[in-house]
């Protein structure tokens, strides 16, 4: 299975669905020794795949490389958000690395600081397109510097780079004060909205509601047996008027 992609970088990013929630799969979630084949099977499902990439310093273990990235870039033709958990010191070379890998979107972390400026500005000139996180404990306004230059603000929903833990009660208030934030720096409708961790049936909805644009689906997706169905119950859940 090798595929063309028909859009890349800036052009991937800007063709994403607007009018529902989007489809971000995590490979996290993959069966990493049959990545082909999960590859395929939510290839018509997923509008973005979703790798994170861990340093054991800035988030508990270590995650993915560029190599495995080049090698999922080759297999699919969705667009790749790769979400550096990494420290500041290395921010800027694993961007680089990543995009020449075939990512299309690089989200960095506002704790890295002045560091994810310049990574963000690095990942332009490289011909991608770039994202903020935000850990649970970092307030929101850290996004701030980053509003002027980024595509997609993603705001974790729990501790960072373990699975499997619930919902924060601060996830729904955070992104009701991050759209605030983007609104009144006149970039709502350019900047995607992204909840990360923490996504359940039960709490999709809920983040849908408080104005994610996109949940980084996890078991939720790669569980279900039936993922068209899947899907399209998260197609139809509306945010709050």
């Amino acid at each position: 299975m090798t595929t063309n992609k028909p859009l890349s970088g800036p052009a991937a990013i800007a063709a994403l669905p607007r009018n529902r929630l989007i489809g971000e799969f995590s490979l996290w979630s993959a069966d990493l020794a049959n990545m082909e084949r999960d590859l395929k099977r939510i290839e018509a499902h997923a509008d973005i795949h979703h790798i994170d990439v861990a340093d054991a310093r800035f988030t508990p273990g270590f995650l993915f490389f560029p190599d495995l990235v080049a090698r999922i870039a080759k297999l699919t033709a969705k667009p790749i958000h790769v979400h550096l958990m990494v420290e500041a010191e290395i921010v800027e070379e694993q961007t680089r690395q990543f995009i020449e890998a075939g990512a299309d979107l690089i989200s960095v972390h506002a704790e890295n600081g002045g560091a994810g400026l310049r990574a963000v500005k690095l990942a332009h000139e490289l011909g991608a397109k770039a994202g903020v996180v935000l850990r649970l404990e970092t307030p929101v306004a850290a996004v701030t510097p980053f509003l002027a230059e980024v595509a997609f603000v993603t705001l974790l929903g729990t501790s960072i780079g373990v699975k499997g833990q619930s919902l924060s009660d601060q996830a729904c208030p955070r992104l009701i004060e991050a759209r605030a934030l983007m609104r009144k720096a006149g970039r709502e409708a350019d900047i995607v909205l992204a909840a990360d961790g923490g996504i359940r049936h039960e709490t999709v909805p809920m983040l849908r509601a408080a104005g994610a644009e996109t949940v980084v689906l996890g078991s939720l997706a790669f569980g279900d047996p039936d993922l068209a169905q899947r899907m399209a119950w998260l197609h139809g859940l509306e945010v709050a008027a």
